[in-house]
């Protein structure tokens, strides 16, 4: 911030002879109280804005003194209430059923056991007695399957191909001892849901997707508890995931769990699962388990780390071939061993999705005995790929249950995989037998969740028919006694794998209803909110000092409704879910009559009164367009060449707005309009520039190609990119420092900081990015370990640089020394000098001009530095581009004299979003840079690894978020005048008009991808495109919602009240 410092001609200080050394005057106790006083006026606005900004964030309790005071656990706000509501509604749930099957009770009707007890069989004689299972997490189909060498010959193999050669060559060679087969996956394609549907059978909805990495016990029938129940020892190996998902029914001395989360870790959960495993498998150990769930991690985190086609994955399927090899030559005859995968991974390594490389994994199973078949000589050989003969995941579950002679979970959609129960003879016999015991278990299921549901029997019109005809079928060959090889047991089989698929069918329609009173409720919440914070930019200055003076007594009476809201429902029903779901309605309900009171309170003048003017119907039409456009699926596809087009159109306006106006007056007199223009100018080509980078969603293909990796198959960066942090090291001190000599600022800690602290901090950064390349590489031998921690020294250091930095330029308490603004004078070179008791030379006044922007600008490069070591390359490419923007754009609003128009938020806004894509990121689950999580830690932390890949995934939409102010600040000096207190609060009441004009354009936006994704929830494309954007809409609310409160206004707060330390309260 400015400061006085001595004029060239007199920089020694001068000894005043009637006063001690100190220069600053005492003042008298009248003007302290003057100053006290206004000071306590404007925290008290400030203290306000913050009380109004985070009702309509999260609702605090507020004391009656109007302060915050500690929030409890229940929101009260808008949005996180909007957001809470619709997301309740849309996201699917399914009802659970308690019931568990036994083995002893047939769910064919009038049946006992086959076979009796649970030593033969429950249901059916069982074919083995243990059984390994490996899950290799990603194994994609495509993984298993070798190029012909004319193929090699053609193309370049990719380093996943060829890599893993056992499951296939075993599969065509020995047919009747091994099997493979597409196993595919039912999304999201998250490991948590998959291993849900492994092991229930049935099917995972998107609620669950919230939770992946924080799973909760399963409480529904299941494999593993079948096997508890069954008396056997089930020992767990690798992912953590299945300690919170079956507490208490895993072995605890023979289990060995690992952390799941380390992306950046290939190897030790995969050498540590396969240490523990191997030696189980010896005779002298066999008879101390069971069955093994083996889950290895390193194809996985391979395909996260570096993608699909990079050397580091060749090895981990290799290592993988040799451990099932060894599995192979360890294992008995009663045992079988099962590899597969639970989903696949993308072009670029990543999953969550339901594009085809997700959903496609392999299986794989493996017996010394004979006990494979196939259906026909043409289905010898393993299909070439995923889409022949695909099985669904959740056939695993009765096909193992059957095998190992237990009973089928109660709640399993699957049906058995026909080639494990053929044979060498084709026995459809024992097929349809299988089938008819899947098929009857299915329905005894949809008999009892039709009961709980209450659904009509017409529900099932479609199925009860089918199980009819599977009956007449299967009666006709059973008392026929025809052979077992009988084209007739394969007809009866064909009806009930015909009945059990239309009543899977069913159950997903009836599992995707919605809750449209839920979700109604929500889009009328944050309606309300997009309305209040519309009516608070177009409200007068007195209307919102009212509003800001009445809103805490509301929130009070609002907080009382909902406390009595949760105790009524507490009395009425004594649980503690519905009391807080009481609690809850209650908020919702007073959150929205307190928004509808402000708006009337704001709106009563508001509207006649405002002026549209050209600049503030192109904000409006920018946002309208934007939202209208999120109904169509290819606006959304393409939003980030539409955010181009807009930002685009923008500096060409003002480019030519620019020529038609000259700036005049101020302290550099008339400026020429083509000096102007050249600002916008240079806006429009960094916005060409960032268009440069480029991370490619699949349904851009063919038009579209990745820049953001070195690859489109790789998640690493190109060697080439590293120059990219290296030249920001130069570029970016250099553009903030051709900005402020043209703000006439230059702070004495602006050359530590702007000079020193951030180029070494963005060298440490680019350091850091090119050992991560080097890593990943192999371009030299190190240890793994001692890499990674040089690498987190540096990540840490980076951090070190910007919070010191911030500290001591920005919170650090200002000096106090009290400039006489009655003795400044305006020299004609436009410098600012005053005359100070205790020195006899005039003190010149530097960076008067820009006192209140470029203070508050440190704020920004501090955050921008650490933000920036989040990102790889490229993403830092265009995240140097957006700071030099927003510059351009603070240039562009002050030439133009649009301080008070809505169009600098709403840039700012489509700035953030707009390099949102261009830092690596999409609308979809497998854009997220987890690996992110890891860059200054060393260890799985799960509070600090999100809040980092959220500062990844949001880096944009932050910085912007914390540039808002400056739309207001920049080239704002403080008034020359004794009457600086209301003109600090109108400053203020400004800043808040600006901040709310920038949250209701993501209001909107969000409220726009709500009311589309509600609108289109029977699309076809709702999972893949309509509901990942409403996501990221909400979460880009919430987090410049947090940020704007807890960084931007507490920001504000800090540096204008320093600057007026400095030149005074009065």
């Amino acid at each position: 911030m400015p400061t006085a410092n001595p004029s060239e001609a007199t920089r020694h200080r001068a000894q005043r002879p009637d006063q001690s050394r100190d220069a600053s005057p005492v003042e008298p106790r009248s003007k302290r109280r003057v100053n006290a006083e206004q000071e306590r006026q404007t925290k008290a606005y400030h203290t306000r804005l913050l009380v109004l900004f985070g009702w309509i964030l999260y609702g605090p309790s507020i004391s009656r003194e109007g302060h915050l005071a500690d929030a409890d656990n229940t929101p009260s706000s808008l949005h996180a209430l909007g957001i809470f509501y619709f997301t309740k509604g849309f996201l699917l749930t399914r009802l659970v059923l308690d019931y568990k099957s036994e083995c002893l009770v047939s769910p064919i009707e009038g049946e006992r056991s086959t076979a009796g007890s649970r030593e033969s069989g429950c249901w059916h004689p069982k074919t083995f007695d243990k059984a390994v299972v490996v899950l290799v997490d990603a194994l994609r189909y495509d993984f298993t399957v070798p190029l012909l060498p004319a193929t090699e010959q053609a193309e370049p193999r990719p380093h996943y191909r060829n890599a893993l050669n056992v499951l296939h060559r075993t599969a065509s060679e020995r047919p009747e001892n091994a099997l493979l087969l597409p196993f595919i996956a039912d999304p999201p394609t998250t490991t948590l849901q998959r291993l849900k549907g492994l092991t229930t059978g049935t099917l995972p909805t998107f609620v669950d997707a919230g939770s992946n990495f924080a799973g909760t016990a399963i409480d529904e029938d299941n494999l593993v508890a079948q096997l508890r129940d069954a008396g056997k020892v089930v020992v767990h190996l690798g992912d953590d995931t299945w300690q919170s998902l079956f507490p208490g029914y895993l072995d605890p001395e023979l289990s060995k769990p690992y952390d799941s989360f380390n992306v950046w870790d290939l190897h030790t959960v995969d050498d540590g699962v396969t240490t523990h495993l191997l030696p189980l498998l010896a005779p002298s150990n066999t008879s101390s388990w069971d069955v093994i769930f083996a889950h290895y991690l390193g194809v996985d985190h391979a395909g996260h780390r570096y993608g699909p086609d990079h050397p580091a994955m060749g090895a981990k399927l290799r290592q993988m071939d040799t451990v099932i090899e060894q599995l192979m030559m360890s294992l008995d005859e009663s045992t079988l061993l099962v590899v597969m995968g639970d989903h696949g991974m993308d072009a670029k390594g990543d999953h969550g999705g339901e594009s085809d490389d997700e959903v496609q994994a392999a299986l794989w199973m493996y017996s010394k005995n004979a006990v494979f078949g196939r259906a026909s000589p043409e289905d010898v050989a393993p299909p070439s790929n995923a889409k022949e003969r695909p099985v669904w995941q959740i056939d695993l579950v009765p096909t193992l249950a059957l095998i190992l002679g237990l009973p089928i979970p109660f709640n399993n959609l699957g049906a058995p995989i026909k080639e494990a129960f053929l044979g060498r003879g084709s026995d459809w016999r024992n097929v349809a037998r299988v089938t008819g015991l899947a098929a009857a278990q299915v329905k005894r299921y949809q008999q009892e969740y039709a009961l709980a549901r209450g659904l009509s029997e017409s529900t099932f019109l479609e199925p009860l028919a089918l199980w009819k005809l599977a009956q007449q079928r299967y009666s006709l060959a059973d008392g026929s006694g025809l052979a077992a090889g009988d084209a007739t047991w394969q007809r009866a089989h064909e009806a009930l794998a015909a009945y059990q698929a239309e009543t899977l069918r069913i159950c997903k329609g009836l599992w995707a209803r919605f809750d449209v009173p839920s979700m109604s409720f929500g889009i009328v919440i944050l309606l309300v909110g997009v309305v209040l914070l519309v009516a608070y930019v177009r409200a007068s200055t007195a209307e919102t000092s009212r509003l800001l003076s009445a809103l805490p007594r509301q929130l009070i009476r609002g907080a009382a409704v909902a406390l009595a809201t949760g105790g009524v429902s507490a009395l009425l029903v004594p649980l503690g879910a519905y009391a807080l779901a009481g609690v809850t309605l209650g908020a919702a309900v007073a959150s929205v009559a307190i928004g509808i009171y402000a708006v009337t309170q704001l709106g009563a003048t508001s509207i006649p009164r405002t002026r549209l003017s050209l600049w503030t119907c192109l904000a409006l039409l920018f946002t309208a367009s934007q939202s209208i456009g999120f109904a169509s699926n290819s606006y959304t596809i393409w939003e980030d060449e539409i955010l181009l087009f807009f930002l685009a159109s923008f500096g060409l306006l003002s480019a030519v707005a620019s020529m038609r106006r000259t700036k005049v007056g101020g302290e550099r007199g008339e400026e020429p309009a083509v000096s102007n223009s050249i600002v916008s100018i240079v806006f429009v080509v960094l916005t060409r520039v960032a268009s440069l980078s480029r991370l490619c969603r699949e349904e851009q293909m063919p038009y579209c190609r990745s820049t953001f990796y070195a690859s489109e198959n790789s998640s690493t960066s190109a060697p080439w990119q590293l120059g990219i942090p290296y030249g920001l090291c130069v570029l970016m001190p250099a553009v903030i420092l051709y900005y402020y000599p043209r703000s006439d600022f230059y702070l004495p800690s602006s050359p530590s900081w702007t000079g020193y602290a951030l180029p070494a901090g963005q060298l440490v950064t680019a350091i850091f990015w090119t050992l991560d390349t080097a890593d990943d590489g192999d371009w030299f031998s190190l240890d793994e370990d001692v890499m990674k921690s040089i690498k987190v020294i540096l990540a840490r250091l980076v951090l070190g640089i910007s919070a010191a930095a911030v500290t001591a330029t920005f919170w650090a308490p200002a000096p106090r020394p009290q400039i006489d603004l009655s003795r400044l004078t305006l020299q004609a070179d436009g410098v600012l000098t005053t005359r100070m008791p205790g020195f006899e030379s005039p003190k010149t006044i530097i960076g008067y001009a820009n006192t209140h922007g470029t203070r508050y600008f440190q704020l920004l490069c501090s955050y921008a530095l650490a933000l920036v070591l989040l990102l790889k390359p490229m993403g830092q490419l265009s995240f140097g581009v957006l700071t030099w923007q927003i510059l351009c754009l603070l240039e562009i609003v002050e030439k133009n004299s649009l301080q008070g128009s809505p169009i600098g938020p709403v840039m700012l806004g489509l700035l953030g979003n707009y390099h949102f894509f261009k830092t690596g990121h999409q609308a979809t689950l497998s854009s997220i840079q987890w690996e992110s999580a890891f860059i200054p830690l060393k260890q799985v932390q799960y509070i600090p690894g999100a809040l980092l890949v959220t500062g990844n995934t949001f880096a944009a939409q932050i910085l912007c978020t914390v540039a808002v102010p400056l739309v207001v600040l920049w080239k704002v000096p403080p008034p020359r005048n004794k009457n600086h207190s209301p003109l600090l609060l109108l400053l203020l009441a400004h800043v808040g008009r600006a901040v709310a004009t920038y949250l209701a354009y993501h209001a909107f936006v969000n409220l726009s991808t709500t009311v589309w994704a509600a609108w289109l929830r029977r699309h076809l494309m709702l999972y893949r495109i309509f509901s990942p954007r409403w996501m990221v809409g909400s979460a880009v609310l919430l987090v410049c919602d947090v940020v704007g409160i807890l960084v931007t206004l507490v920001g504000v707060r800090w540096s204008t009240l320093s600057v007026a330390r400095i030149f005074g309260w009065a």
